[in-house]
């Protein structure tokens, strides 16, 4: 492999493993937010050990998420130095408020959260928590903003008075309104509740299940946990899957628009269709990428609606753009120093068609799975009823991967879908005046294949350190289940001080956990 190829490995690696971790991270912290919220205004034992059970699991995943999180900023000068000096412009003043607004707001009242029980008024640590699943939101806007720049840029113009080409910010509010962005901000936040509410019904159903065999009475206030967790993991997940579907088709009609042959790549349509056809399954011959190799199984209609919103639009076809971009970009890479070895070589426009095309099924299948077991569960847990099942108790603990796999295939589809640039041309812009690049020229001048493989070896194997430390703790503490330290008032940390407000609701009797000062059993 070329020092481009195993760069763009190394990236894809890195940046999937990270993203596995921010949607558990914003969709359970504002589940979790909900969860202290509820406990504050009921007083209820339940809410209290909710909180505290599912922080944890939060709580790891955020540290991890952070430090996983770092390494992207490095890869940036190590591998794709010419990238960050054409995007600088823009992703400086996005990312600059991403850590001074967003990063800073979230550590720092997280922290406060950790430390502050039974030290600050409980509403008041209340609000810290809110406060840092707030920042996590829009940490996530401004990260997703700058990466939808790349996929449809706006508030800019190309600028080479310094020898080699730049994109200049002229319009900030222009960056941050895009409407690739918003599409993009808002499929991504529900695809994160889906996330988060499959991880509390399989965990959950597991609980439950236990309990019930191990003959444990159904009034116990943990059964109310375990019971509680389910129904409203799986009231999320139906809904938020329901509005997955709708930003997603938002999304689609965007792409459509901007990116017309990453539409039609991942339908492996070849040639232009007026009414165009949904691909329901497809062959191919194994490696190839050709087009025309592909032979689909469709349902008329459907892809017009997808594309345009209605039932006889035209979808232009794979052949059909490759041929267009050729004419507006050029048949061949520029004869110039900065595109190394693919200098002079035919610029193929067409995504790997595998990866477009399983990639958008394998993330709507998931999805559909994560939405399935939801169902599911809703339907076990009726009228107090407890799950038994051994097959579909473990099957939705095995489903709680299902939306964290549809997360990672929807982001190297739309990562993958854009080549061969980094960052795409905009259609809306007169083509004399469009701001793009190659990925074949992103990549750092005179870095060696050797200093990248050993870069890529390096952090694959942190990674994957990381990622037995990570699911090693989450077990853990998710077959431990609610702790004493959960429900038993305790010193504070370090010896503190109990704190009660005069509008505290008072103690319930079933309540053992009282308002009094409460540590998490870290």
């Amino acid at each position: 492999m070329d020092v481009l190829e195993i760069a763009r490995w190394q990236f894809g690696i890195t940046t999937v493993y990270h993203f596995l971790m921010v949607p558990l991270t914003i969709g359970l912290g504002l589940l979790v937010a909900v969860m202290h919220t509820m406990w504050v205004r009921t007083g209820k034992a339940e809410w209290l050990r909710m909180t505290r059970f599912w922080g944890r699991i939060y709580l790891i995943n955020f540290v991890l998420g952070v430090a996983t999180g770092l390494v992207q900023e490095f890869q940036f000068g190590l591998a794709w130095s010419s990238y960050s000096r054409f995007v600088g412009d823009v992703f400086g003043s996005v990312l600059a408020l991403e850590a001074l607004l967003a990063f800073f707001l979230e550590s720092t009242f997280l922290g406060l959260w950790i430390f502050g029980w039974g030290r600050i008024p409980k509403k008041l640590h209340l609000a810290a928590l809110w406060a840092a699943v707030v920042g996590s939101i829009i940490s996530a806007y401004f990260i997703i903003a700058a990466n939808s720049w790349m996929q449809h840029p706006v508030g800019v113009v190309l600028d080479t008075s310094s020898g080699e080409p730049r994109a200049r910010q002229v319009d900030f509010l222009a960056v941050l309104t895009n409407n690739t962005a918003l599409a993009a901000f808002s499929h991504a936040i529900v695809a994160s509740l889906m996330v988060a509410g499959g991880l509390l019904v399989g965990i959950g159903l597991w609980h439950l299940r236990k309990r019930s065999l191990a003959g444990r009475p159904t009034t116990e206030v943990d059964h109310q946990v375990w019971r509680r967790s389910v129904r409203v993991g799986g009231y999320v997940s139906l809904a938020a899957f329901m509005l997955v579907a709708l930003t997603g088709d938002w999304q689609g009609k965007l792409m459509f628009q901007q990116q017309p042959l990453k539409m039609s790549s991942a339908e492996a349509l070849c040639t232009t269709e007026a009414p165009a056809s949904f691909s329901i399954f497809a062959l191919s011959k194994l490696g190839s990428n050709e087009c025309d190799d592909v032979r689909s199984f469709t349902v008329p209609y459907v892809l017009s609606f997808l594309a345009n919103g209605d039932f006889s639009s035209p979808v232009p076809g794979v052949n059909d753009l490759q041929e267009q971009y050729s004419e507006a970009y050029g048949a061949t890479y520029p004869d110039d120093p900065s595109f190394g070895d693919k200098a002079g070589e035919p610029i193929d426009y067409t995504p790997v068609l595998a990866v477009t095309y399983w990639g958008f099924r394998l993330m709507i299948g998931m999805g559909a799975v994560s939405a399935g077991v939801a169902a599911y569960a809703l339907w076990a847990t009726r009228r107090g009823r407890v799950p038994t099942s051994r097959i579909g108790v473990y099957g939705s603990l095995l489903a709680v991967g299902a939306p964290f796999v549809g997360n990672a295939a929807g982001w190297i589809f739309t990562e993958m879908g854009r080549q061969p640039f980094v960052v795409y041309p905009n259609p809306d812009v007169p083509r004399a005046d469009q701001v793009y690049f190659f990925t074949a020229q992103a990549v750092s001048p005179g870095i060696s294949a050797t200093e990248v493989w050993t870069s890529l070896i390096s952090l694959a194997v942190l990674y994957g350190v990381l990622a037995v430390v990570e699911f090693g703790l989450i077990v853990r503490f998710a077959r431990q289940g609610v702790t004493d330290g959960d429900t038993t008032p305790t010193p504070g940390i370090g010896g503190g001080s109990t704190h009660r407000d005069d509008d505290d609701p008072p103690p319930r009797a079933d309540d053992d956990a009282s308002d009094d000062v409460l540590q998490f059993a870290y």
